[in-house]
């Protein structure tokens, strides 16, 4: 096991990892269906020309998704699921990955 796999996952390291996997700095999004909560690799990015964000709020916005990603201690669980993932997000669909965390029941799913 290296010495990255109990640190947080940094944003620039998820930049990173997306660029090397996609070729592309995709959105990713924390939602919530049917009382699951689930991180989703969007089909919109940073490069395209109708992407909402700029640099600087793109990477504020990653910072707050991986907050919740660290702090339910999935960090590790997140890293291997986007090295691994066969899946590529197109238009209209999302590559997702079930957050399942000890302690994440329905009192933090609204």
């Amino acid at each position: 096991m290296n010495a990255a796999s109990h640190l947080p996952l940094g944003v620039e390291e998820v930049i990173d990892c997306l660029n090397e996997r996609w070729g592309v700095s995709y959105d990713l999004q924390i939602v919530v269906r049917n009382k699951s909560l689930y991180l989703q690799v969007m089909w919109a990015y940073l490069e395209q020309q109708s992407f909402p964000l700029d640099e600087k709020s793109y990477k504020i916005h990653l910072l707050e998704v991986l907050e919740i990603v660290n702090r339910l201690g999935l960090a590790e669980e997140v890293r291997k699921w986007l090295a691994s993932t066969s899946e590529k997000p197109r238009t209209g669909k999302a590559v997702s990955l079930r957050l399942d965390a000890p302690g994440l029941k329905g009192e933090f799913v609204l």
